[in-house]
């Protein structure tokens, strides 16, 4: 549904329903400079920006991603520049008091990591700016979507090991049970708290919690929203439903100089926390309480939860992504005979252990010797993943035949009442009980690896 298409049929027009659309309050300040572009750039392959001058930079195109080039070439051995927080990665959902005093709290859902997280940065810088003290809670809700063993024991082990990260960093966390709305605010008034800073979610349950909060949190806390999942936020790479990938690519691409940039280092907490303590975790009762509730799926082995283990998976000397197989990634990642070309870090990147940025821009360093491995991988992480985004978010329903396009409903009304040589029943089909032998390997891969080659979804 959200693939490239050859069809001349229409986009939709732009959607006018969302209740978080860019009406919202940005961060942006007036005076900020959109892209510089020259006026006869041409398109290509992409690059993280460069630390020159705006006026010692030109931007030019090679292929399809921006690339910017100039006399001044920067030595291969330093490292990327250190950007400011860019304003538009941040909506204002509620205002609060002009004279915060306050701790903040950073509502942590999306992106649980410590570590290149544009929301904890901008929740600290939040902290020291009304010199607070600075929290990190996480609300626990009960099998959010349906989830089962493998997911909830996953995260909460991954949960568990964040929160040492977190102490380590002078970072108290606190996991509360139940929905945020439920458990957050009498929580932020026990705190006294002054702002509360949330992950970018484009799904309705998230965004409907976040609508609540607005009207049940104390009128003096603020409430903030980063988007710390996405590259480019989804509400400036693109004001609509877009069609495919070749729509929403080339404005994604005209953004990368803005939003592909090296993270700042977190600073230390300017006030150190000396409010409520948070509650000791018996992790082993938790993870075993809430696995056996959801046990109708096994966790699996193979994948260790965390980000130790996700930047293993992304650059680890014995079977790292980037320092072993990249080079098979561009001809081999479509042969589900040879999952080794894959990289490995959906989950990771599924439950914000690890940061795509992270990933692409670790990735940028070796497109001299793997191009067109890095190209093709980028094009996964960034537009593809990103067009995902989008489509949660501007199309309404998402998850059901109602948000397909016009095309893929037509198709499937002509031919409703087709003579079928096969009906299965759902028991069937999750059984691998068909006479299909690509769907019974992909679901026996699914129900007993926990992933299915991309390919073959």
């Amino acid at each position: 549904m959200v693939g490239d298409r050859t069809s001349k049929q229409k986009p939709p027009p732009r959607s006018t329903s969302n209740c978080h659309s860019h009406h919202r309050h940005s961060l942006r300040s007036p005076g900020t400079c959109p892209l510089l572009r020259h006026k006869n750039a041409a398109p290509t392959p992409f690059t993280p920006v460069s630390s020159l001058p705006l006026r010692r930079r030109r931007l030019v195109f090679v292929g399809a991603l921006p690339v910017c080039t100039s006399k001044w070439h920067r030595p291969s051995s330093h490292p990327p520049p250190h950007r400011p927080f860019h304003p538009d990665r941040v909506r204002v959902l509620k205002p609060g008091s002009p004279c915060p005093s306050g701790p903040v709290v950073y509502w942590m859902f999306r992106d649980q990591r410590s570590a290149n997280n544009w929301a904890l940065i901008h929740a600290a810088a939040l902290a020291a700016r009304s010199h607070a003290p600075l929290a990190v809670a996480f609300c626990l809700s009960h099998r959010f979507l349906g989830a089962h063993a493998r997911q909830l024991g996953f995260m909460l082990r991954g949960l568990r090991l964040l929160r040492g990260r977190l102490a380590a960093l002078g970072l108290p966390f606190f996991l509360l049970r139940g929905d945020a709305p439920d458990a957050l605010p009498g929580f932020l008034s026990r705190l006294g708290a002054s702002a509360l800073v949330a992950d970018f979610s484009p799904l309705r349950p998230v965004r409907a919690w976040k609508d609540a909060l607005c009207e049940r949190l104390p009128a003096a806390v603020a409430l903030h929203e980063v988007d710390a999942h996405n590259v480019v936020p989804v509400w400036v790479a693109s004001g609509k439903l877009e069609y495919g990938a070749k729509t929403i690519r080339p404005k994604i691409h005209r953004l990368l100089t803005e939003y592909l940039v090296e993270f700042p280092q977190l600073p230390p907490p300017a006030v150190p926390w000396t409010g409520e303590a948070p509650p000791e975790i018996d992790w082993d009762e938790l993870i075993g309480e809430v696995v056996r509730e959801a046990g109708e799926v096994p966790e699996i082995g193979w994948c260790e939860p965390g980000e130790e283990a996700a930047m293993e998976a992304l650059m680890g000397r014995k079977d790292g992504f980037l320092t072993k197989t990249l080079k098979l990634y561009d001809s081999d990642r479509n042969d589900p005979v040879k999952p080794r070309a894959l990289s490995g870090l959906s989950p990771y990147l599924h439950f914000g252990q690890i940061s795509a940025q992270r990933c692409a821009l670790e990735a940028w360093k070796l497109r001299k010797s793997c191009r067109q491995s890095v190209d093709a991988f980028l094009e996964e992480l960034i537009v593809r993943r990103e067009l995902a985004d989008n489509f949660c978010y501007y199309q309404p329903h998402y998850d059901s035949l109602q948000g397909a396009w016009g095309w893929a409903r037509k198709t499937l009304m002509d031919h409703t009442a087709d003579k079928r040589e096969h009906i299965y029943t759902k028991e069937q089909l999750e059984k691998a009980e068909t006479a299909d032998p690509l769907w019974n390997a992909s679901q026996h891969e699914m129900v007993y690896h926990g992933k299915m080659h991309g390919f073959m979804r």
